[in-house]
């Protein structure tokens, strides 16, 4: 095929008709679809994401460019004399740098000739976001054997709503979206929030249409048999603090790429445009694969899954002046979420210890220094949230910088400690350690002030969360007959997170030489461990309750929750290998996973968002405490279940599933407004795999403990390459002999030692 630009054109006068002109009779209206679309592709850079169709297309129901949690772009429309084309494939390239739509035309009616028929001109449709900078190529190629003319439309718009309205959330008033404008050729939508920040977006076509309505280009593309003819569209968004706007105000802390700025300036528009735009994209998505351990097996399907979640992870990464930072999930939460940031970070930790580093300093600098009921705050919580959108701003929700999470201050604390001991950088910890002191200290303190000395909580503000586990929905905490429970709550979780916090600081305190508080320490966590055993187990079930009312009730309920006790090795060992036993049954396992509710429980629903759902994250911790309390092949069979699972999800874990117990011949069922990706999902299968092969590090001592490794089934050979131990590396290779799996290493400085 011959040069896209070198052959063919496009029919324009290069002017603009404005709004007021009279319709044109010559573009039929385009199709409006009334439903969302099942499939969904996204691309991210930094605060700006886009969700689009298998067609590229923007439909503005739960989809849209969206730029510090402002849709930008509420709608997005390719039309060929005003039919929508056929589509031929829509994806995401594997390194999430990049969308390609791949088209073809329904029969086009004849302009001054005959009708073009159907399936003879190709689209293809090349998507890249960089900064606030989207960039798309549109190429058609014609491999009919006559002339074309083609009339494309291009349709856009922008509602400019909140990401809590796109959610559902009702507001009272809204900012003003200003009249279109037309500038040199472009189109610019502005909209001056109730902040007093505008959001400006300017649409940009190479080259000009033979229309352009303040939401339409019309063009009508010359097209010769075997020829190919791009149009190229960008659309930049900058976000400007007026006067009046507090000097804080989250929205104003955009950055763009340097190329991104030459693009608004000098007005480049089209090739040049577009691949500088995928140059940028793929430097940052090597950059960050150059900073994580090499893992691949004898199994190509296995192989994709970790390509699929490494990549997942590169792009919800976002790069802050702390360091790196994976936002947690994509379309509704594509911002920093403490606990979120620190469960990812954990697992990934024995590969990538770097995005732990950024995680932790992040959330030590936006640390509450000060009690506010509004946001759940008091000092020394690490935030659970933090959002940059108008509403956030105007103090309509409380989530600008919110605070409602119990358990993100002390897995913070068992963070910085397992960092630590991954690393040997206890610079950071001297760095972090005012802020470990004051996160620990705000522990204690809720724990003095419950009865039974519990971690609990009980949100202060309306606007916030009922629930501040994890699993934060409404109805996710219970009594066996189905009774909410009154407050404060101590989730039995909660005191396992709160319990190892308390254990790594009296570790961190004896090294720096502070007896005293490592005594201290020390007590606080055995009073939790044994409050634990007194108060949540139930002797009947020989399972742990979910949680503790304020009245002091036990929430008699088996769920998912005490899997986590395993993970962070709260229980003593027969209670742990007993609920290692339940967790395998078919109350929880359902052949994909485990399920966050064991059937019969009340409130029990398969479909439910924390009630009997699968979430991968979840099951990584479950996978973790059955390997650590002598149940490594039911850790083994759980990894197993969630990458078949991954197969079905076309190798990418969405944020949760439905529970419904396995069949022969069907696939797992997907929960409709899981964000996908998600980060801890996209994470799930390294703690997985770190637990299954039985691997600890030891950076001080420069050494790699492997302990009874065992494989999934169909894979025979596994190799972890450039596993960072200090300012040395190693290579494992983990191999099946005789019906075991033996762990070998390649020379270096590094010593493997093999556990028995």
């Amino acid at each position: 095929m011959q040069d896209p630009e070198a052959l063919g054109g496009v029919t324009h006068s290069g002017g603009v008709d404005h709004p007021d002109h009279a319709a044109d009779d010559a573009f039929i209206a385009p199709e409006t679809p009334d439903v969302a679309s099942a499939a969904q592709h996204v691309l991210k850079s930094g605060d700006t994401f886009i969700v689009n169709d298998s067609l590229g297309d923007i439909t503005g129901l739960d989809d849209g460019l969206f730029v510090n949690d402002t849709r930008v772009l509420s709608s997005l429309r390719l039309t060929f004399g005003g039919r929508v084309p056929s589509l031929l494939s829509g994806s995401v390239s594997s390194d999430n740098t990049a969308f390609t739509a791949h088209l073809t035309n329904r029969p086009l009616p004849p302009l001054g000739g005959t009708s073009t028929p159907e399936g003879a001109i190709h689209v293809q449709r090349s998507r890249v976001l960089s900064g606030t900078m989207m960039t798309e190529a549109i190429e058609l190629t014609n491999y009919g054997t006559t002339d074309a003319v083609v009339p494309l439309s291009i349709s856009f718009a922008s509602d400019f709503r909140d990401m809590f309205e796109v959610r559902g959330l009702k507001r009272v008033r809204q900012g003003t979206i200003e009249p279109p404008r037309f500038d040199d050729g472009d189109v610019c939508l502005d909209y001056v929030g109730l902040d007093r920040v505008a959001r400006r977006v300017r649409i940009s076509f190479s080259p000009a249409p033979l229309k352009l309505l303040a939401d339409r280009a019309d063009y009508s593309v010359e097209l010769p048999a075997q020829a190919c003819v791009p149009v190229y569209l960008t659309v930049i968004v900058a976000v400007e603090p007026l006067a009046g706007a507090a000097p804080d105000t989250p929205s104003a802390g955009i950055v763009q790429p340097q190329h991104c700025l030459a693009a608004e300036n000098g007005r480049r528009v089209g090739r040049a445009a577009v691949r500088a735009a995928l140059v940028d994209a793929h430097i940052v998505m090597r950059e960050r694969r150059r900073s994580t351990a090499r893992i691949r097996s004898s199994n190509p399907l296995f192989n994709s899954w970790i390509g699929r979640s490494l990549a997942d992870l590169g792009l919800l990464t976002s790069d802050l002046p702390t360091g790196p930072y994976p936002y947690a999930g994509i379309p509704w939460f594509s911002t920093p979420f403490g606990r979120d940031a620190i469960i990812t970070s954990l697992q990934t930790l024995w590969i990538a210890p770097s995005l732990a580093r950024g995680v932790l300093r992040f959330l030590a600098e936006h640390q509450a220094r000060e009690t506010s009921a509004f946001r759940d705050a008091e000092v020394g919580k690490i935030m659970h949230e933090m959002r940059k959108s108008e509403m956030a701003a105007t103090g309509e929700v409380p989530f600008a910088l919110y605070y409602g999470g119990v358990d993100t201050t002390p897995l913070f604390v068992v963070l910085a400690g397992a960092y630590a001991a991954r690393t040997g950088d206890h610079a950071l910890i001297d760095e972090l350690w005012p802020a470990l002191e004051r996160a620990a200290g705000w522990v204690a303190a809720v724990c003095d002030r419950n009865p039974n000395g519990l971690l609990d909580y009980q949100r202060e503000s309306e606007g916030g969360l009922a629930n501040q586990g994890w699993k934060d929905s409404h109805d996710s905490v219970f009594h066996a007959d189905g009774r909410f429970p009154d407050g404060p709550i101590a989730l039995v979780e909660v005191q396992a997170y709160a319990s190892a916090a308390f254990d790594t600081m009296a570790q961190l305190a004896t090294r720096r030489g502070l007896g005293d508080a490592a005594a201290r320490y020390a007590a606080h966590a055995a009073k939790l461990r044994d409050s634990v055993e007194r108060l949540y187990w139930m002797p009947e079930s020989r399972f742990y309750g979910i949680a503790l009312d304020g009245h002091g009730e036990l929430c008699r309920v088996l769920a998912s929750n005490a899997g986590h006790l395993l993970a962070f090795g709260l229980p003593e060992y027969e209670r742990g290998r007993e609920v290692a036993t339940a967790l395998q049954s078919a109350l929880f396992h359902t052949g994909w996973g485990v399920r966050t509710l064991a059937a019969g429980q009340a409130r029990f629903n398969p479909m439910a968002y924390h009630n009997g759902s699968i979430w991968p994250h979840d099951n990584a911790l479950c996978a973790r405490g059955l390997a650590r309390y002598g149940h490594k092949d039911a850790a083994v069979r759980l990894l197993q279940a969630l990458f078949e699972a991954a197969v079905n999800f076309d190798m990418r874990l969405p944020e949760l599933f439905c529970g419904f117990q396995r069949r022969r011949g069907e696939r797992p069922t997907a929960y409709p407004v899981a964000c996908l990706p998600q980060a801890w999902a996209a994470g799930s299968p390294f703690m997985m795999l770190e637990a299954c092969l039985g691997v600890t590090i030891d950076a001080e001592q420069r050494e790699v403990r492997v302990a009874q490794p065992m494989l999934p089934e169909g894979i025979d050979w596994l190799e972890i390459g450039d596993l960072r131990v200090g300012n040395a590396a190693v290579t494992l290779t983990f191999r099946r002999v005789d019906g075991k799996v033996v762990a070998s290493a390649d020379r270096s400085d590094v010593r493997v030692v093999a556990l028995l």
